[in-house]
């Protein structure tokens, strides 16, 4: 089983980053393989909307720290993705991260069946932390991104830690 786990916080000691550690330290500890990335040390923009994605490629034309990864995603089998909450909303590396992954679906995503390039039935773990104890100040972030990332990433089942 191979697990990519995306780092979206700042701080590479903060809460979700200990808490993915943890977490995928026992999946490799049970015969996982276990690639780590961490958004804030990649060097990457988001989308352009030049929709090259969609006329002349089967993937983001841009060309930067987050090429690999988006590569790499494809191939694993679970994704785990951990972050802060900050300003009630993911912070600005996982948003330009997701933005990105926009180049996953195919030119008729809209009214394909199977929209995504991605092979079907990857499972996603979002691991999610904020300092404040009020869990209506982001339990809104799953749902709203859950739907987005099923049909870009092909995901089939999600579990929030």
């Amino acid at each position: 089983m191979k697990i990519s786990c995306l780092l979206g916080s700042p701080r590479q000691k903060g809460n979700s980053a200990a808490i993915a550690g943890r977490f995928t330290q026992t999946a490799a500890s049970l015969g996982a393989e276990v690639e780590n990335i961490e958004l804030n040390q990649l060097v990457y923009r988001g989308c352009q909307g030049c929709m090259s994605c969609k006329t002349i490629s089967d993937n983001c034309v841009l060309v930067d720290g987050l090429s690999d990864v988006l590569e790499s995603l494809k191939k694993a089998d679970v994704v785990v993705m951990a972050m802060p909450v900050y300003c009630s909303d993911v912070p600005g590396q996982v948003k330009c991260f997701l933005d990105r992954t926009f180049s996953y679906l195919k030119p008729g995503y809209l009214s394909e069946g199977s929209p995504s390039r991605v092979p079907a039935g990857k499972k996603l773990v979002f691991i999610i932390t904020q300092g404040a104890p009020v869990e209506s100040l982001f339990a809104e972030i799953p749902r709203k991104y859950q739907d987005f990332l099923k049909r870009s990433m092909a995901f089939g089942e999600t579990y929030l830690i």
